[in-house]
């Protein structure tokens, strides 16, 4: 765009060469142009794999050969599927018919709509901190990543249109959509267009994001006279068919064939009942188990109980819950009394507190001493029953009746003024840090407080498998009133408003990697009390000023804390190395022993 500054182009090397050369602009031998112009045996390469248009092969046996050329970590795909049981039958060991289905969307007939995006704007992707930005937002989805390079070196290509959505506030970049023009990437003769790639991130505040990129995606080809702009979508993806059915697209048939690889593997194994029973925060564990060879028996999907056998030795979890961890330890995290007692004796710094049981009186000066408190039971998990910035003795009231439901202890701490950061501790070692931030809503102008909860709620949801989304109890409620707003009120454009101030996943909460950013302070404070409780996995909760300052205060200890919600940080796998070491390849243990030796002697 203009006026922006463009990133310095990226030294030349042998990654760069061979992306450049597989391009569609490559000296690819199969792409052999016919009189007619379109290309025959054409393929696009894309960055996370290539786009194989079938319909320019006249040899089914040419076809199922190109996709038998896939290169690791890639996700070929062939497009446009005819005959795909002719096809299927050249190599039905390798091959597998992609339970997608195919939409199409008339551009002669497609009217833009008159509502322009709220709070986020669509531009061209324009430096490679922008694909660094996509790349994040695909492994959010656990979609395929591309390497920057691609992106940047294939800026100028005709047949590939990269768009992504800029917060108009943060100009975090919350979405991104691919294009491909049919006639610049194989000469189609029906000049068509192709959607891919559409993805958002899981913890935008917008509504509207995906449909304003498909929009602004269909509007582009529109002005270069393409005819239809044609999609894959999975056939289960309901919330996308419904969206995609709503701007005009129809199914047409066309099928779509990939290439059998770890990436597609859920698709062509078919369902496994056990397996898919299990919550996130299981089956990332259970998933790095299996890649390692070790034996996984699900014992309860249900409760996220499974069973890991190698070497002679078992281990029943509960998710990161481990037998490892002692009973002992639990019951110090159960109770939040006891938790505080035993890191602040290790000399972890804890807020002031006060009993739930104490008179009106006390609990006034309490509040008025503080501010603003937080009311929470002594027992519970997900952040149940937990009320944050009560500022009255009716609101603190309110509170502890509500924290009664869930545990007969009720705590009243000082408040905090700050972000709330949870670390992953394994075998007594940071291994992930990240900022949990409330969730948050931004007002479009159109609609009400309620119908953006929900929103959002979608969108956590979709993004978290069912595990996140705001709850619409009387907590919500005070949060949204005191604010200034009703639960029915329209918010104007661009006003954002906390509508819990717990920043818990469960509740609607987003997440935040920051382990690189981490003071030596905070990290010494986790471990610390870690070493206290004698647990040797767990999540240690502090309310932080800044992840780079020393300043905290211990909120609590999680003895079984969700691994799932760190990726990129390697919570899966330190895991499993607690609990079989041997299962750590040699060369890997021994490069880990001199590390720790090495900053023994430093």
């Amino acid at each position: 765009m203009s006026g922006e500054k463009q990133a310095e182009r990226p030294r030349r090397d042998h990654r760069l060469e061979k992306l450049r050369a597989s391009g569609p602009n490559g000296s690819a031998a199969r792409e052999r142009a016919n009189g007619d112009g379109l290309k025959r045996n054409a393929i696009l390469d894309c960055g996370w794999g290539r786009l194989v248009f079938s319909q320019t092969f006249e040899d089914p046996r040419e076809l199922a050969n190109s996709l038998r050329e896939e290169g690791p970590d890639r996700r070929d795909i062939a497009f446009y599927v005819k005959d795909p049981h002719v096809l299927l039958s050249h190599a039905p060991q390798e091959l597998f018919l992609d339970p997608s289905h195919t939409y199409r969307l008339d551009l002669a007939t497609y009217r833009p709509s008159n509502r322009r995006p709220r709070g986020f704007f669509i531009r061209r992707l324009a430096s490679e901190q922008d694909a660094t930005e996509v790349n994040r937002i695909y492994q959010s989805r656990h979609m395929v990543q591309v390497h920057p390079a691609f992106f940047w070196s294939n800026r100028d290509n005709r047949a590939l249109t990269y768009f992504v959505a800029e917060d108009e506030v943060t100009g975090a970049i919350v979405g991104t959509v691919t294009g491909v023009h049919g006639r610049r990437a194989f000469g189609d003769p029906e000049n068509g267009s192709s959607l891919w790639c559409l993805a958002v991130d899981p913890q935008a505040t917008h509504p509207g994001i995906g449909e304003s990129l498909v929009r602004r995606l269909a509007e582009h080809f529109q002005a270069r006279g393409c005819a239809f702009m044609d999609l894959s979508v999975m056939h289960d993806n309901e919330q996308a068919i419904a969206l995609y059915e709503k701007l005009g697209f129809v199914r047409v048939s066309y099928f779509t064939i990939k290439r059998k690889n770890e990436i597609n593997e859920k698709l062509f194994t078919g369902p496994n009942t056990e397996y898919d029973g299990l919550n996130p925060y299981a089956r990332i564990i259970v998933d790095e188990a299996r890649r390692r060879g070790i034996h996984t028996e699900v014992v309860d999907a249900a409760g996220g109980f499974f069973r890991l056998t190698h070497g002679g030795r078992t281990v029943l979890c509960r998710e990161s819950l481990s037998e490892l961890t002692t009973a002992v330890a639990m019951s110090i995290c159960d109770d939040k009394m006891v938790t505080r007692r035993m890191v602040e004796a290790a000399g972890v710094k804890v807020p002031e507190q006060l009993s739930g049981d104490s008179d009106d009186e006390a609990i006034a000066a309490f509040i008025e001493k503080h501010g603003q408190i937080v009311v929470k039971p002594a027992r519970g998990e997900q952040g149940r029953g937990i009320s944050v910035g009560i500022e009255s003795l009716d609101e603190a009231k309110s509170a502890i009746e509500a924290a009664r439901k869930h545990s007969e202890t009720v705590l009243l701490e000082a408040c905090f003024q700050g972000d709330d950061l949870r670390l992953i501790v394994i075998d007594y070692r940071l291994v992930a840090a990240a900022l949990r931030k409330p969730p948050v809503i931004t007002g479009d102008g159109r609609s009400s407080v309620r119908d953006l909860i929900e929103h959002l709620s979608r969108r956590r949801s979709a993004a978290t498998g069912g595990e996140s989304k705001v709850p619409m109890d009387a907590e919500t409620e005070r949060c949204v009133k005191q604010s200034g707003f009703a639960m029915e009120d329209v918010p104007p454009e661009g006003e954002r408003i906390t509508v819990r101030k717990t920043a818990n996943l469960h509740t609607g909460g987003t997440i935040h990697d920051v382990t690189g950013d981490i003071h030596p302070a905070l990290v010494e404070a986790a471990v610390a009390a870690a070493r206290a409780i004698e647990i040797p996995v767990t999540g240690i909760d502090l309310m932080i000023k800044s992840p780079a300052l020393p300043d905290y205060a211990f909120i609590e200890a999680n003895e079984r804390p969700g691994l799932a919600n760190h990726e990129p940080q390697p919570t899966a796998e330190r895991f499993i190395d607690l609990l079989f070491p041997l299962s750590v390849p040699f060369s890997v243990r021994a490069a880990r022993t001199n590390q720790r030796r090495s900053r023994r002697e430093d």
